[in-house]
């Protein structure tokens, strides 16, 4: 089972880049998937995470700026992140709830992840 991060890259401050999370080797449709990300020198830290209703969480950094996103039904979950800024810099991780089907977000929120992608470097330059 794996969790394909993509979409990182480098961008200028104030840009927009769009992050993609595509399972394989299972599916996660009816379950909770997050992301998450980590800076040099600093604790990973949940970005945003949604359930299969839809239903969000977002980190109070990322909130009016970032959006976490999933077409019902598919397994694939984005981060559309605008309005970028240097603090956001990090390397980007997807993660899934492998165990809560038709569960909220809240295990995402606790950091209890059964399942966590490669991760992809977003750099925003000032």
């Amino acid at each position: 089972v794996q969790l394909q991060a993509c979409g990182g890259g480098l961008v200028q401050a104030g840009g927009s880049l769009r992050l993609s999370c595509v399972p394989s080797g299972r599916s996660f449709t009816n379950y909770p998937v997050g992301w998450f990300r980590q800076a040099p020198g600093k604790e990973r830290e949940l970005v945003a995470a949604i359930n299969y209703r839809g239903s969000t969480h977002y980190n109070d950094a990322v909130k009016g700026r970032f959006t976490i996103s999933r077409v019902r039904g598919e397994s694939t979950v984005y981060l559309q992140m605008n309005s970028l800024n240097p603090e956001d810099t990090a390397v980007y991780y997807c993660a899934a709830d492998g165990r809560s089907r038709f569960g909220s977000v809240d295990a995402i929120i606790g950091g209890k992840v059964d399942y966590w992608g490669q991760g992809t470097l977003v750099t925003v330059s000032s």
